[in-house]
């Protein structure tokens, strides 16, 4: 796992703004909708995780005290010792992937359940195949493997939040789970359903499930990050003389007052209707589009025919 402060180009003392307008840059330069790379959508992905992370202050000091172990490592587990246990044992990890908070100086296997090594000569082989076939080490019960599953939801389902009825297929057979959205939910963000994951051998807890949300493609509304973009139609005169309009958003019809004289391109801002919690939400920018009839009346042909006799703009000297 590439380390989320390095994705976002930032140091690991990067305040909260920092960190927003690194993701926001990035976000848009990798957006599959706007880079057509092939590895673009992976690294949007990659950076859209790492934010979601570090810009909620509980994961990001569980992630800097635990790096790419802070989902794994039970949250009853001590950073200090479990700093011991790595720079001791290697990095190992039981075959569940659990550490067991195991001080290393109480065990001369490193502090680590299990011996499937992570580091050069860490596995034993025959102590493996032993502890599996009854022999002299036994692994003892064995919690549940983590599972994740997409998560397709359409802009508004996001934005809103909700109740989902969910099948999920695996090793233990089909079974279906309820989750709650939480309001806000961004491309690549992770909802975890704690004990919904691979069931354990014996006595052990069952691992967790994630739920990755992967947002829909809309014809009315573009995503980037926390941002949303929706085009805004109007005609010459509501462009020319100003107006309020009216616009579909995620949440619901608002009414936007257009300023006299917008031309085609000009986005307007709509603080905090993106995506995201109240602490950490985008925007919503309508992007205006001067739209003209397919087929003009006589009587705005007249009007056209008389405005253009009558104004000295040339649109093309402009700036």
């Amino acid at each position: 796992m590439a380390d989320f402060y390095e994705l976002l180009g930032v140091g690991r003392d990067a305040p909260a703004d920092e960190l927003q307008r690194a993701y926001r840059k990035l976000a848009r330069r990798y957006h599959p909708d706007i880079n057509k790379d092939p590895g673009a959508e992976e690294k949007f992905k990659q950076v859209s995780e790492a934010y979601d992370v570090l810009s909620d202050p509980e994961q990001r000091k569980r992630y800097d005290a635990f790096g790419e172990d802070f989902r794994r490592v039970p949250p009853d587990v001590d950073p200090e010792t479990w700093a011991r246990a790595q720079r001791a044992g290697g990095g190992r990890r039981s075959p569940g992937g659990w550490w067991t908070g195991q001080d290393p100086a109480e065990s001369s296997r490193g502090g680590w359940s299990g011996t499937a090594g992570f580091g050069e000569g860490d596995v034993d082989l025959e102590d493996l195949l032993g502890g599996m076939f009854g022999g002299r080490r036994s692994w003892g019960p064995i919690p549940g493997a983590d599972q994740e599953v997409e998560l397709e939801l359409p802009v508004e389902e996001a934005y809103r939040g909700g109740q989902r009825r969910l099948t999920i297929s695996g090793p233990d057979g089909e079974r279906t789970v309820e989750v709650s959205i939480p309001a806000g939910v961004t491309e690549g963000q992770r909802i975890r359903l704690a004990g919904q994951g691979g069931q354990g051998t014996g006595d052990a807890p069952p691992g967790d499930l994630y739920l990755v949300v992967k947002l829909l493609p809309d014809k009315r509304f573009r995503v980037e990050g926390r941002d949303i973009y929706a085009d805004l139609p109007v005609s010459v005169p509501e462009a020319a003389l100003g107006a309020r309009v009216a616009l579909e958003t995620p949440g619901g019809e608002v009414k936007l007052r257009v300023p006299a004289g917008t031309s085609s391109g000009k986005r307007l801002r709509l603080k905090g209707r993106g995506l995201g919690t109240k602490q950490h939400s985008g925007d919503l920018y309508a992007e205006v589009r001067i739209v003209l009839p397919d087929k003009l009346s006589d009587g705005e042909q007249q009007l056209y025919e008389q405005l253009a006799a009558a104004t000295t703009f040339d649109p093309r000297r402009r700036r």
